[in-house]
């Protein structure tokens, strides 16, 4: 008796059968919208995620508000720590200062600030541009609020006290400003 040979095998070309190409893609899950309403190439795409979400939108001219920021920082700083009889100076008209200590603390203080300004410019990360933003208002607010008691215990306001508290006002609204910017959700298209 002679064996019976089995029928040949057909191999199955399913790169190019379209119905069983799109019986996988739905079995995997892939090619249809999710519910952010995304439309993912691959599994690994739908589970590491699309990286146009993670990106920030930035506001339009925030990294020249942060350089800026960082430079005033920086040489107000620097100022301090080299020439607090100056400083203080230009901030209270002629008062006399007691100590150098106090100003050079704060020049120290405000250099420490400067370089976490300086290290946000170059992130992209949302959470460390916020924190830097909010860090900057909460230091402009402090000033302007201890500025205003100290001229207000002498009761004598100079020009530049004057100036240096509406620059301060004005330096607050717009940490604020770009603070709630960087933190908005962007609209899907």
């Amino acid at each position: 008796m002679a064996a019976k040979q089995p029928p040949p095998l057909m191999k199955k070309h399913s790169q190019t059968d379209l119905v069983s190409r799109l019986k996988t893609r739905k079995i995997l899950g892939v090619g249809g919208e999710d519910d952010d309403g995304e439309v993912h190439r691959s599994k690994i795409s739908q589970v590491l995620g699309n990286e146009i979400k993670f990106t920030v939108r930035e506001p339009l001219g925030l990294r020249v508000w942060q350089f800026v920021s960082a430079v005033l920082f920086s040489g107000v700083a620097i100022m301090a720590l080299a020439f607090p009889d100056q400083l203080f100076d230009a901030v209270f008209d002629g008062a006399e200062v007691n100590s150098k200590t106090p100003i050079r603390l704060y020049g120290g203080a405000l250099l420490s600030i400067s370089l976490i300004m300086w290290n946000a410019l170059y992130t992209a990360e949302k959470v460390i541009i916020r924190w830097t933003l909010l860090t900057e208002a909460c230091y402009f607010g402090v000033q302007f609020l201890v500025t205003t008691a100290t001229l207000a215990e002498n009761g004598h306001i100079s020009p530049g006290a004057l100036f240096l508290l509406a620059s301060r006002l004005l330096f607050i609204l717009v940490s604020i400003y770009y603070y709630y910017q960087v933190g908005r959700r962007t609209k899907k298209a």
